[in-house]
């Protein structure tokens, strides 16, 4: 273990030591600055992302500017259905060339289908004729540095225990193809002003889609966190994990591995110098983390550790935090069923949009603590582990996990996801509450008429495509209870549980 550091001997990350500097980078929220990709949907329906209309009829607009850019400003919102608060990202179209407004798309593409612990959750796309509204998660404990700049104390522990968080959605990245290629402070956030808050990694702006086999070549990232060799427009996904390294560097000892006064100055370090651990700072920090940072900050690539590498390290997993197993979680999985695909969706929608991030605190604790090799999924091998604390015995723990594994991976990846494990693990009880069920109800029918038609269920769950006939009268012979070709409050109710009494208690049909 290494040395505890005061709040007061902490340097300000944007500059040299004891004094500030340049700032290591443009405002919080960037524009977006990615290629385009396309990425297959992991839900049954593919929860809709863009959407038109009048954004005013969705969320109440508080009066709280969160960040600005070049192309617009994010503000907090409020779901008027759900009473959740968002972020929400207002971009004029006037303002948009044609090249950006494709990288947004982009951008949107590929957040839309990541789910995971420490990423943030986008929710949808909106528009009207005058912007463009990007509806994400909102992470109200600040930034990352923020938060330890408050801190009378800081240890290789807390330290440790986010760099596993900011790995482990790294690695979840790098494992679908996709390099983030903007890592810095500015974009890591908590979801909570909580002592035990999430770190979310924010801002896929200039992310894309990776070929393993080629390199990419666009010079792309923050001066100050920007690996040598996209310099040289010749790099491949280990980009991230050396920006890994100088944030870990800058976490224990409070100034960046390259310095200097001006961005070529920075830039020029990056590309040229060595990085020391000879300053006091480091004296009282132990082997182990100075040897994880040397290993990250390889200037051949070729050389540097993989992000699975990172997390796999003995000093991360020897300090960080390790997240407890909650018996009743695992139990839940035990119950879920998903054969009808409509119902797994609109589960999926109740859980993604309706259900508050508190709710599903405890579950993506066990999550996390499920997920050995962090890569953000979970495989039959980690969940027979998971059981056999409950089972003590692994051909039963084994046998119950196979019986269980199809229900739970509704996308049938062979790996279980977040929003899978969060869907099939919440108690039927708090995920099918009255409340929840109706919010969801008047959430898709649109109009408010009390039924939803084929053009509302599409709006919400076609995913920009249509609903062809074949998939609708499969929906209206699941649901459509009196033969009158759309869904009423009632048989929305039906398809999702057997009874609701007058209490809001939920008796569940399966």
């Amino acid at each position: 273990m290494g040395c505890t550091t005061s709040k007061s001997s902490k340097s300000n990350s944007n500059g040299e030591k004891g004094q500030s500097n340049q700032n290591p980078s443009a405002a919080k929220y960037q524009d977006n600055k990615i290629e385009t990709s396309e990425i297959k949907s992991t839900l049954p329906f593919k929860i809709n992302i863009l959407r038109t209309g009048n954004i005013s009829s969705e969320y109440k607009f508080a009066n709280v500017i969160l960040g600005e850019g070049a192309f617009g400003v994010v503000r907090l919102v409020e779901q008027r259905q759900t009473g959740l608060r968002r972020a929400m990202k207002s971009i004029k179209k006037s303002n948009i060339i044609k090249e950006e407004e494709e990288k947004m798309f982009a951008e949107v593409n590929i957040l839309s289908t990541l789910t995971h612990p420490n990423i943030i959750q986008l929710f949808e796309l909106y528009q009207d004729e005058q912007n463009y509204y990007l509806i994400t998660e909102y992470c109200s404990g600040g930034e990352l540095f923020e938060k330890i700049r408050q801190m009378e104390q800081f240890s290789e522990r807390e330290a440790a225990d986010y760099m596993k968080q900011i790995l482990s959605a790294i690695v979840y990245c790098h494992s679908l193809g996709i390099v983030h290629r903007d890592l810095k402070p500015e974009n890591l956030l908590f979801d909570s002003n909580k002592p035990n808050a999430n770190l979310k990694v924010i801002d896929f702006g200039t992310s894309r889609r990776f070929d393993s086999s080629k390199k990419m070549t666009k010079r792309l990232g923050t001066p100050y966190y920007i690996a040598p060799e996209v310099l040289q427009r010749s790099y491949d996904q280990k980009c991230d994990v050396w920006s890994c390294g100088v944030i870990l560097y800058i976490l224990l000892c409070g100034y960046p591995p390259f310095n200097g006064r001006t961005e070529e100055q920075i830039l020029k370090s990056v590309a040229e110098d060595d990085f020391t651990f000879e300053d006091t700072e480091w004296s009282c920090i132990s082997k182990e983390a100075k040897d994880l940072i040397s290993r990250m900050l390889k200037k051949n690539p070729e050389e540097r550790i993989t992000a699975q590498q990172a997390y796999d390290d003995v000093w991360v997993q020897k300090n960080a935090s390790k997240n407890p197993l909650n018996t009743k979680v695992l139990t839940n999985l035990g119950s879920f069923h998903s054969k009808n695909k409509l119902r797994a969706s609109i589960l999926t929608f109740i859980a993604t949009h309706i259900v508050s991030q508190q709710e599903k605190e405890e579950l993506l604790k066990t999550f996390k603590g499920l997920d050995q090799n962090g890569d953000g999924l979970l495989e039959k091998h980690e969940l027979v582990e998971g059981y056999l604390q409950v089972m003590k015995d692994r051909a039963q723990a084994e046998e119950f996990v196979n019986k269980i594994f199809d229900e739970i991976d509704v996308n049938s990846s062979g790996k279980v996801d977040c929003t899978e494990f969060v869907v099939a693990a919440m108690q039927r009880e708090k995920l099918l509450s009255k409340n929840k069920i109706e919010k969801a109800f008047k959430m898709f029918d649109t109009d408010g008429n009390g039924f939803i038609d084929r053009h509302e269920l599409q709006n919400i769950l076609g995913g920009g495509s249509n609903i062809d006939d074949a998939t609708w009268n499969s929906i209206l012979v699941e649901c459509d209870q009196n033969g009158d070709g759309k869904i009423s409050q009632n048989e929305f109710i039906d398809l999702l549980v057997k009874k609701i009494d007058n209490g809001g208690t939920v008796q569940l049909g399966f």
